[in-house]
């Protein structure tokens, strides 16, 4: 493989990582807004709380991931 080929692969999985960042912010606030939706009823399932607030960590987790792999280091 040449630079020019290295290049465009990297750009290409740089824009799939991208997308899958946006997927993963859009299911985290529609968790958000699940978790205070089930919060304003007042007799909430407490219990498919706890697990949304679980599910929204993983997705935080994930996020984070992505987002390490997608900055690039900076030397100070």
């Amino acid at each position: 493989m040449n630079a020019h080929t290295d290049t465009s692969l990297e750009m290409k999985h740089d824009d799939v990582l991208r997308v899958k960042l946006e997927v993963l912010k859009r299911e985290h606030r529609d968790l958000d807004e699940a978790i205070h939706a089930l919060n304003a009823t007042g007799h909430a399932d407490q219990l498919r709380i706890v697990r949304l607030k679980k599910q929204k960590l993983v997705l935080k987790d994930q996020i984070s991931r992505i987002e390490d792999l997608l900055t690039p280091d900076i030397i100070a």
